[in-house]
């Protein structure tokens, strides 16, 4: 009986060795097949100007553009103090500013995916007009 129990414990060690190999290995695949859906992700974005969409099963797919390195921006230049005391924009300006941007592009896409832009067109529209308000009023 007990010849029974130490071949099942060795079996057991031996599966969990096994199982810790076979996960360590199936994880460095996904990371690999990732990486390669970044690539193309990338290649196919500055190719055609559009990203690629996922497959029904998967709901998001989202990765860092910049994990190569980014090149540097060159420093500053010394600005007069005068320029710097330009009057910055109300916060609800700057966040109309971007929701305009973000609004636009969206519609930029859809116009070249031909689907449908009325709502979107309309969504820019009212953005604009919101804006123009925003920036009499202030």
């Amino acid at each position: 009986m007990s010849n029974v129990i130490s071949e099942y414990q060795k079996w057991k060690q031996h599966g969990e060795a096994l199982r810790a190999q076979a996960r360590q290995a199936m994880e460095a695949r996904f990371r690999e097949l990732l990486t390669e859906a970044v690539q193309v992700a990338e290649e196919y974005k500055g190719d055609f100007g559009t990203a690629l969409k996922p497959p029904a099963p998967v709901t998001a797919f989202r990765y860092k553009a910049g994990a190569k390195g980014k090149p540097r921006k060159a420093a500053k230049k010394a600005v007069p103090p005068v320029a710097r005391e330009a009057p910055k924009p109300s916060p609800k300006v700057s966040g109309l500013e971007k929701r305009l941007a973000a609004a636009k592009k969206k519609l930029e896409e859809a116009r070249a995916a031909s689907k449908p832009t009325r709502n979107l067109e309309d969504k820019v529209y009212e953005l604009e007009d919101e804006l123009r308000l925003a920036t009499q009023a202030g």
